[in-house]
Order: C-alpha cells, then structure tokens, then sequence
C-alpha cells in the first residue's frame, strides 16, 4: 500500500497566531504531499514499496537519496504534525518531565539546548529531542530531512519531538527571524503526544 498524506487532527488555522493558517495549509498540503508523492515514486515496483516508513529509515544507506530524502520528508512532518496542538504549550509533566530534568539539568536548560539546536542549524533541517539506546535523553539537529532514525545518523536515537526549521515552515509569518518561529513554537508543543512516544520508546 503506497504511502498517503496524513491528515491533521486540528484545522488549518488552529496553531494561529504562533503558526498561520497559509503556511500550514503550503506546509502540509504541498510540501508534505510532494515528499509522500515523490517516495511512492522511488519505491514503486521494489520489494521496500510496501514496507513501514521506521524500518526503511533504519536501513536508509541501502537506498538512492531520493528515498533518503522524501522517506525522511514524510516521517519528520507526520511526526511534527503529530506533536503540535492547539492546546499547546506548557510543560511536561510525569517521567517524560523526570527524564528532561535527569539529562538537562531544568526544563528551562533543556528549551535552550533545543533552542540552541534549531538555531544554529545552518541552512535547512530539523531540532530534536530523542531517547538513545542507552535510555538517556538528547538534542541534536539534522541536516535537510535526515533524522535520528537514520542508520547514517550523527546523533542515532527515537525522535521524540521535531521541529522543522526549513525556511517553508516559518517565512511566510516570520522571514528570516527563525529565533521568533522557534519561540512561539513552544506555545503549540503537545506535550501529551511527546510524552506517549516517550512512554513507546521505553
């Protein structure tokens, strides 16, 4: 079964005024539908055409960059729509707040590393937070739609949450000031979500 565009569980204009409703409709129903169209492409007619999205991501350095990069696409924004809410903001609370404290130090220091990891991404990727192997929390960031998932990974771990600081997913509202979109981000993080993926991870 081909890879399809998954829809959101908020409308269009629900993020507002931190995310506006056109760079979410260009985001999702553009940019998002060409990564799903343009991976269905790659693997059509392969044994991998059928295969879930984590176990091709795991093994990604086995395939042409075209499914590097639009694999990477579609499972970064299906997991950025699915951490964002318009209920959002916040902070965590249970083990996922006693995890971030354990790595970090304070809730506080760990939005300035994520922050930090956004920021100073140079030209397009992604911030994250992930669970690595030996239980413990990290941040890092990724180039173009590379992730953690990734067997090619700088920093190997379970996305947790992922915040997409391409140029499409803040200009519109925002131009150049990528601190700004990174700022209001946090007003829009579902940290239920995040705490569920968290609680799967372990």
């Amino acid at each position: 079964m081909a890879f399809e565009l998954p829809a959101l569980a908020y409308a269009t204009d629900a993020l507002e005024p931190h995310i506006d409703k056109m760079t979410m409709e260009i985001h999702h129903g553009k940019h998002h539908q060409a990564y799903v169209d343009n991976l269905n492409k790659a693997l059509a007619g392969t044994d991998s055409a059928n295969a879930k999205i984590e176990d091709i991501l795991k093994s990604i350095s086995k395939f042409p960059m075209p499914v590097r990069n639009n694999g990477g696409g579609h499972y970064n924004h299906s997991l950025y729509w699915s951490i964002m809410s318009p209920n959002g903001g916040g902070t965590p609370t249970g083990d996922l707040a006693k995890a971030i404290d354990s790595a970090f130090g304070t809730f506080d220091a760990f939005k300035q590393k994520f922050a930090e990891a956004g920021t100073t991404r140079f030209g397009s990727g992604w911030a994250w937070l992930c669970l690595k192997a030996d239980g413990t929390l990290c941040v890092c960031s990724t180039p173009n739609q590379d992730n953690p998932l990734m067997d090619i990974a700088e920093c190997p771990g379970t996305p947790l949450l992922g915040m997409d600081v391409w140029e499409h997913a803040y200009y519109l509202k925002y131009q150049n000031k990528r601190p700004d979109y990174i700022a209001a981000f946090w007003n829009v993080v579902n940290w239920t979500a995040v705490a569920e993926r968290f609680a799967k991870a372990k």
